[in-house]
């Protein structure tokens, strides 16, 4: 691969990372579903840690997409 795609697919790589901290960092991400919220009440406490624990389920399917996406990329022209 040549530089100028090298540069170009990490600039897009750094847009994706940079977009997905924003959309994260927004108030309605932090938003759980209607039923999640009335069996919650008003324990912020427990909120946090029911969403820490919806982005700990994420990471494995996330984790398991990206890695078959770049073994796919990577192995693109061979097959």
């Amino acid at each position: 691969m040549n530089n100028a795609k090298k540069s170009f697919l990490r600039s897009v790589l750094a847009a994706l990372a940079v977009s997905a901290l924003l959309a994260m960092s927004s108030r309605s991400a932090i938003a759980q579903c209607v039923m999640c919220r009335a069996s919650i009440g008003q324990n912020s406490l427990f909120a946090r840690n029911l969403n820490i624990g919806v982005l700990v389920l994420l990471v494995p399917p996330v984790a398991m997409f990206c890695t078959i996406f770049v073994l796919a990329f990577r192995h693109r022209k061979s097959g």
